[in-house]
């Protein structure tokens, strides 16, 4: 482990997250907290676990490439919360960690009996985190949402889709993960502010009202002209610039195509373009000299870089654009992003080793800390860390455990 790795590992060494958390919108919030250092301990159902272990690809003996994605660096315990001793062992628990986060259907944590009034009359100092899909007090609160309900209910497709087409989901998960990020860094903020004041506090965040924060551009539209911003398809969703889209590349397979785009705010972009598609005598033409022109001539503009990207491949097509000073960007698939060895070697993509599934490749951390990349561990086992948890956390001997396990508490 480098020093770079070792001062990430510190961030927030000491800190004691409580994981009550399935899917993804709370795992990817808890997974972030267990890169930066932090313990964070996954209580499970003994019959099953976190229900994302058994999404598609999962087997009677590997977990789903889903679950090993969002609970890396995670320990895994099972306890029954609906078996008295369990509650209490993780009332317990609650009693000694900083940080706890759920996110259970509404209603759910508070008829388990673990809910924000009960857990912080045991720890004053808790910062009790929740993930719902509607916020409290909305008509909607008590709704069930999946990450595509959030990205429908919060404006997210109404942008997204072809201009004379219907809505569309984009492919990233922005209800869940992107809901996820915004409550890591609101822990991370009641945390500092704990230091001076002692107290814990209660976080709580909307799938729906996250997604706003992810459209603010939409919303300036809005605000500019009173209309709802519309779908745009591959173009800015502001308008007004031209060229700005997705080019068809060589050899012309569902990904082959190249993203470039000529800033409004910078003129020398668009006679760059010209020179590398070699149409420098087009420099000066009025037809597209100034942007407004261009916009009006926007088909034309958009069919000579398209006849000059089929000529080549995305990455040369990229290389070319680039060297020469213009924004550009080659679309590139999951498959070839995984394989990468660039991001192999700068630690993005990391390959870790699971007890069970065997070498994985999965993103780590993007954020640098001092140059390096933070340590990626497998997702656990279902209650690989009962022993060693309640051992740390509780002080229970191994004949206790064994007891719990007899009892059915594991």
């Amino acid at each position: 482990m480098t020093d770079a790795n070792d001062t990430a590992q510190r961030c927030l060494a000491g800190v004691r997250v409580l994981d009550l958390t399935q899917f993804e919108a709370g795992p990817s919030c808890t997974e972030v907290l267990a890169w930066l250092g932090a313990e964070v301990v996954k209580v499970e159902n003994p019959n099953g676990g976190d229900p994302g272990r058994m999404t598609p690809g999962a087997t009677a003996d590997r977990a789903a490439p889903y679950f090993l994605l969002f609970n890396a660096n995670k320990k895994s315990v099972t306890i029954n919360l609906k078996a008295p001793r369990g509650l209490q062992i993780v009332k317990d628990m609650a009693s000694r960690a900083d940080v706890f986060v759920e996110n259970f259907a509404p209603g759910a944590i508070e008829r388990l009996g673990l809910g924000y009034d009960v857990v912080r009359e045991l720890n004053p100092r808790i910062i009790y985190a929740q993930v719902k899909g509607f916020g409290e007090g909305s008509p909607y609160q008590n709704n069930l949402a999946f990450d595509m309900i959030a990205q429908a209910c919060g404006g997210v497709m109404s942008i997204t889709g072809d201009p004379d087409g219907p809505p569309a989901k984009p492919g990233a998960t922005l209800g869940d993960t992107g809901t996820g990020m915004l409550l890591v860094i609101s822990i991370l903020a009641a945390l500092f502010r704990r230091k001076d004041t002692g107290l814990g506090e209660r976080l709580d965040v909307a799938m729906q009202d996250a997604m706003l924060h992810y459209i603010r551009v939409a919303f300036s539209v809005t605000a500019r002209n009173g209309r709802p911003a519309p779908r745009a398809g591959a173009k800015v969703l502001t308008g007004g610039n031209a060229p700005s889209g997705i080019y068809p590349c060589a050899p012309g397979g569902a990904n082959d195509f190249v993203y470039v785009y000529t800033s409004r705010t910078n003129p020398a972009h668009w006679h760059r373009v010209l020179r590398v598609i070699g149409r420098e005598d087009l420099i000066g033409d009025p037809r597209f000299e100034e942007i407004t022109a261009r916009v009006e001539n926007e088909a034309e503009v958009d069919e000579m870089i398209a006849n000059w990207t089929r000529q080549r491949d995305k990455s040369e097509a990229m290389r070319l654009l680039g060297e020469a000073g213009i924004p550009a960007g080659a679309v590139r698939d999951t498959k070839e992003l995984q394989e990468d060895p660039d991001f192999l070697r700068r630690g993005v993509m990391q390959v870790v080793h699971h007890p069970t599934n065997g070498p994985f490749t999965m993103p780590g951390w993007p954020v640098r800390h001092n140059g390096g990349s933070l340590p990626l561990e497998p997702a656990p086992l279902l209650g690989q860390h009962n022993s060693e948890v309640l051992e740390q956390w509780l002080g229970m001997n191994a004949a206790q455990v064994a007891t719990l396990q007899e009892e059915g508490v594991f």
